[in-house]
């Protein structure tokens, strides 16, 4: 799922469409902090796959979204917006339950599988067990959609996840075992702002042969989304205000030696919190 998110930010920074591929790539894992923007990277990605013809997009997240981050041009047309369909597992049981009842009978199968705020979900059980059964079941969904999709084509899958200021070594451990399942990651970094806007890094790790990347991405007052390609994440460090833990998990993601360790279906339109 990097090559769809690189494709937003290709577009974003008026670099042209990046070259389309039938292939999902491995499942993503997004984390930043709160308010680093990933319901908005998320809500991109969703509508650059609903534009593909592909198929409509599943987007699972906790609670009725408030609003829809902004976007411009054919990104806004009716259609796409249409093809997103939004489900709202208030608790981790449901989401499990939802999840798991997709491998059931016919239904639209999706071209792209979303989950914003995973944490919420994990904080009602913050084991490692309990994150691994998760993981494994939202990996297994998008492999049984894909299967479903045929020969040529698969089903990408994409997580937020909101990162601790605070280190804690059982969060250290929850990430690691999330990374087993969900090996392309893109890490969200407050950068410094520009006038009027607000600013952050993006760091990504492909998880597959391809090579790491980063840009700088802005939100500008009215919250309009533009980027452009930053330097190679290998020398990245995370921000001394992310405290221990996200400087950890920024070295891990960044850094060289990254440790290897009712049905879906339609639903209202809405938009959460970044």
């Amino acid at each position: 799922m990097a090559e769809a998110l690189r494709r937003v930010l290709s577009r974003s920074s008026g670099a042209g469409p990046e070259e389309d591929t039938a292939e999902a790539g491995p499942p993503l894992l997004l984390l930043g902090a709160p308010g680093s923007g990933k319901t908005t990277l998320l809500f991109e990605a969703a509508l650059e796959a609903a534009g593909e013809g592909r198929g409509p997009v599943f987007f699972l997240t906790r609670r009725p979204l408030q609003s829809l981050p902004r976007a411009t041009g054919a990104a806004l047309e009716p259609m796409r917006l249409q093809k997103i369909r939004f489900q709202y597992p208030p608790s981790a049981p449901e989401l499990l339950w939802l999840l798991g009842s997709a491998h059931e009978g016919p239904g639209p199968v999706p071209a792209l599988l979303l989950l914003d705020g995973l944490e919420e979900y994990l904080g009602e059980d913050p084991g490692a067990q309990e994150a691994a059964h998760l993981a494994a079941l939202l990996v297994d969904t998008a492999a049984h959609f894909s299967h479903r999709l045929g020969p040529g084509r698969a089903c990408g899958l994409l997580v937020a996840l909101q990162t601790q200021d605070e280190g804690d070594p059982g969060e250290a451990l929850r990430l690691a075992v999330l990374q087993r399942y969900l090996p392309a990651q893109c890490w969200l970094q407050p950068a410094a702002p520009g006038p009027g806007e607000r600013c952050l890094r993006a760091c990504l790790e492909p998880g597959a042969p391809g090579h790491r990347t980063e840009w700088r991405v802005s939100f500008r007052a009215d919250g309009e989304m533009t980027a452009a390609p930053a330097a190679a994440c290998g020398s990245d460090k995370a921000s001394g205000s992310g405290g221990r833990a996200r400087a950890l998990m920024g070295r891990s993601l960044c850094g060289p030696g990254s440790p290897a360790a009712g049905r879906l279906g339609s639903g209202p339109r809405a938009e959460s919190q970044t």
